[in-house]
């Protein structure tokens, strides 16, 4: 009976190891962080959303940052001090969500880089077309594509 328990015991472990360590630790950050307000997804119910969804956010910051690089360091500085003039989203999007509140003191500048590079890699899903189908009246166009 007891090498029945050890045996389970240890299955269990290793199943729980390769769970965890199939999850990529940005993505978990992402999720503990960031996706009380912002899905992965296109919600089914919109009624429910409180902020843009990932892949919709991260289309307008790759139309206006296309460097990754540039793009972290734009998306770190806004999530710690948003204004209205930083923002790059539509304005109804703004309207609609009101203006991202301060991150500061709920996730650091180290766990913000992890995070957003994990989202620049990752969003939008190959061939996402965003419900505005990219007309953003102009604003943004090509802003911070130096290195």
């Amino acid at each position: 009976m007891k090498l029945k328990n050890r045996l389970v015991t240890v299955g269990t472990m290793i199943a729980l190891t390769s769970f965890v360590n199939a999850a990529d630790p940005a993505e978990v950050l992402f999720d503990a962080k960031c996706a009380a307000c912002h899905s992965k997804t296109r919600p089914a119910d919109m009624s429910n959303v409180v902020a843009p969804a990932l892949m919709g956010v991260m289309r307008h910051i790759k139309m206006t940052y296309p460097n990754k690089e540039v793009a972290v360091k734009f998306m770190v500085d806004y999530i710690l001090e948003p204004t209205k003039e930083k923002a790059i989203c539509m304005p109804k999007k703004i309207e609609r969500f009101g203006l991202m509140p301060s991150q500061k003191g709920n996730v650091t500048e180290a766990e913000l880089k992890t995070i957003t590079s994990w989202m620049f890699d990752n969003f939008p899903p190959e061939g996402f077309r965003g419900m505005g189908h990219g007309n953003r009246q102009g604003k943004g166009q090509g802003r911070g594509q130096g290195k």
